[in-house]
């Protein structure tokens, strides 16, 4: 590991202590109500906003830290834009396919999946990945370090349970 940045993004801990401001801003995004506004209203204009600013400004005002991931449609071929929470794990960048609790992966997890080679920025700063899906005992100990970093994983997990495991995506530089 060298570097505060992996491919222009930066690095984020995700057992780092957080405020507790930022803790009581969590809980509220974690609910039910809070989720479906951040998904109806923040999520959809976050990557516009980000793009703006230079990435200087995104709705989870440092509360989280975010990226927007662009990946080519799986049927479509078109290139999507979507802001996500990640962290890092020695030279990768992490992903959590939570969908916020919903019975589906998300679309941005097939379009990985159908296309692996993806983008990661934030403002000006990023780069070229390559994605791919962790199972297994590794996908275990990534999802524990996501519900560090974002307690409500551990509700959309609950909420999933028997419908789905959501999925971990480990992002590598691409070469």
């Amino acid at each position: 590991m060298s570097g505060e940045t992996i491919n222009g993004i930066p690095r984020v801990d995700p057992r780092a202590r957080r405020a507790v401001w930022k803790r009581a801003m969590q809980r509220l995004v974690a609910t039910r109500p809070g989720a479906a506004v951040h998904r109806m209203i923040a999520a959809p204009i976050d990557a516009p906003i980000m793009r703006a600013s230079g990435g200087r400004v995104n709705l989870a005002v440092g509360v989280l830290p975010v990226v927007v991931l662009t990946s080519t449609g799986g049927h479509s071929g078109q290139q999507r834009a979507t802001p996500l929470v990640y962290f890092t794990d020695g030279d990768d960048v992490i992903l959590t396919a939570s969908n916020y609790g919903g019975a589906r992966h998300p679309s941005w997890y097939h379009n990985l999946i159908a296309h692996p080679e993806c983008e990661l920025h934030i403002g000006r700063r990023g780069g070229r990945f390559v994605a791919r899906e962790i199972e297994g005992a590794e996908r275990d100990r990534l999802f524990g370090l996501a519900v560090d970093l974002y307690p409500g994983y551990a509700n959309y997990a609950r909420q999933t349970d028997g419908i789905r495991t959501i999925r971990t995506l480990r992002l590598t530089p691409a070469s």
